[in-house]
């Protein structure tokens, strides 16, 4: 029987501890070693769900040392069958404003040295990445903010880099050639990952600053500011989306993933 059937993959800011009832912790190691902390199961409305820091729980973990496959596989462990992920991001497009969040519907890697698959030995995956996000979880996302009145992008395209350090100028002003949108450092192999695990996936893309394309470089003060008041909008639309996630999965293929792609 399934722990939690909804999972939150997130920064220590999004967890808020008085949002779930009958918390729980649980420290849990896969075959791909532990996830990035201890996952903190509780209900909210009647529904359960499973928290995982993406970056520990004293956000220590850097974007190109976090186990993916880990954090994937233990959620899967416990049950969860869809992922709300709330991410950070620079906009690489002047109307795509820091404040504002994104549903990305498409992206594009630039990581390496990532493992991005659980099938490394037995079987090869060619998983499909064609529509990479769950539609059913988009549609709730989207209608839930606008219900809101929060300022959002329906879509974009979100380059995901290796990290940590952020792009050139030269970078920033190819990816937007590219017709890149967003630009960030943990989706990629996340979303893989967990399309290979059969679990509806969804990016909330907060947006915290414009890439260096601009004529003022990135700066960490910057990215925190914003990413604090991001946070609030991001734990108001959490609260209004949770709910309303069917139990059954009946409007994806998420599910199905995997038929077809194995060898």
């Amino acid at each position: 029987m399934a722990i939690a059937k909804i999972g939150i993959i997130g920064g220590t800011g999004i967890y808020d501890p008085g949002m779930l009832e009958n918390i729980e912790e649980i420290n849990i190691e896969t075959i791909y070693g532990k996830p990035s902390g201890p996952i903190t199961v509780g209900t909210f409305k009647g529904k359960k769900v499973a928290f995982l820091p993406r970056h520990g729980p004293k956000h220590t973990i850097p974007p190109h040392k976090i186990n993916f496959r880990a954090n994937i596989q233990a959620l899967k462990e416990l049950g969860v069958e869809r992922i709300l992920a709330p991410q950070a991001v620079g906009s690489l497009r002047e109307e795509m404003k820091p404040g504002s969040i994104v549903f990305p519907d498409q992206f594009i890697d630039r990581t390496w040295g990532r493992t991005s698959t659980f099938y490394e030995k037995d079987k090869v995956c060619h998983i499909s990445m064609a529509d990479p996000f769950c539609p059913e979880l988009r549609k709730i996302l989207i209608e839930s903010a606008r219900e809101l009145k929060q300022d959002i992008h329906e879509k974009g395209t979100y380059v995901c880099i290796q990290g940590p350090r952020f792009s050139t100028r030269a970078e920033s002003n190819m990816f937007r050639q590219w017709g890149a949108d967003i630009i960030g450092m943990t989706l990629v192999p996340e979303v893989v990952l967990a399309r290979e695990a059969e679990i509806c996936y969804a990016s909330i893309a907060m947006i915290t600053d414009y890439d260096c394309w601009k004529e003022t470089a990135v700066t960490l003060d910057e990215v925190v500011k914003t990413m604090k008041e991001n946070n609030e909008k991001v734990k108001e639309l959490l609260k209004a989306v949770i709910p309303k996630i069917p139990d059954i999965r009946e409007n994806c293929n998420c599910a199905n993933a995997l038929d077809g792609a194995l060898i």
